[in-house]
């Protein structure tokens, strides 16, 4: 398949970023655990309420760069607990916040010059794993991660944690149509990668240069018929044995790290 031209039209800005996340416009949500409540904090861009923290756990708060000017009320780890989610390993220190507000994608795609690095993920439900690959797309520098309206998790305390902060560094944007989204991806030069454990060709033959947007469906399932059918290639990982494909999250980091692999330094962030 022969490349397209990589072309790219400045869209006007909006001016009216609506909020999304797991309570709803306007409530709030549960932030636990070191990293992700750091990088709630330092986020200017969301709404605190109230920040909460074990003895130790506010100990550990005092040596980190920002408490964005807030005292952390200091509980006993029962009172903490009971607060939060069962289970939920949060280190001693939790943080009520605002969702934050909904990333406008035209402006995303605008900001990004003759580069670009998308994750879109088609219906990957598992917030374990959204959070694993944010926490892969900050650590490689990606500009935003697309997820559809439906059949993904909502920004819990669950994905946060599992984020470890890129939560509050990846832009997470959440479209109503995903077919939608990859041609208006492709309108702007992107090169849509599609991984599927069953493809002819393997990543390392593919063309990673310029504009690239890596597609990854749910575990088993893979990628839907009208999301596969909007890639311009695709492509699997090279993987032995008697395992035919890797975890989502796994997968993602993979080919994050083959893309920046082949990518000049100065064409990416960071």
């Amino acid at each position: 398949m022969a490349r397209r031209k990589q072309s790219f039209q400045r869209r006007p800005d909006s001016d009216r970023p609506q909020p999304r996340g797991s309570g709803g416009e306007g409530r709030e949500t549960w932030i636990y655990g070191l990293h992700a409540v750091e990088a709630a904090l330092a986020n200017p861009r969301r709404r605190h309420r109230r920040l909460v923290a074990t003895a130790a756990g506010a100990e550990a708060l005092a040596s980190r760069p920002t408490l964005a000017g807030m005292t952390p009320e200091i509980l006993g780890r029962e009172e903490l607990d009971r607060l939060l989610p069962s289970g939920a390993v949060h280190q001693g220190v939790a943080l009520a916040a605002e969702p934050l507000p909904e990333p406008d994608f035209d402006r995303i795609l605008a900001g990004l010059g003759a580069g670009g690095l998308i994750v879109v993920l088609d219906q990957v439900t598992d917030p374990h794993n959204v959070g694993a690959i944010l926490r892969s797309a900050a650590a490689f520098g990606a500009d935003a991660v697309l997820l559809p309206d439906r059949h993904a998790p909502g920004a819990t305390g669950v994905l946060a944690k599992a984020a470890s902060g890129a939560l509050d560094l990846v832009p997470v944007v959440h479209v109503s149509s995903l077919a939608r989204a990859l041609d208006q991806l492709k309108a702007a030069g992107f090169w849509c990668i599609g991984l599927d454990s069953a493809a002819g060709q393997a990543i390392a033959e593919a063309d990673l240069s310029g504009r690239v947007a890596l597609v990854l469906g749910a575990e088993g399932a893979g990628l839907r018929r009208l999301t596969r059918e909007r890639c311009d290639l695709l492509v699997r990982l090279p993987t032995r044995g008697s395992l035919g494909s890797l975890n989502v999250s796994n997968a993602a980091a993979v080919a994050l790290y083959e893309v920046i692999r082949r990518t000049a330094p100065a064409a990416r962030k960071g």
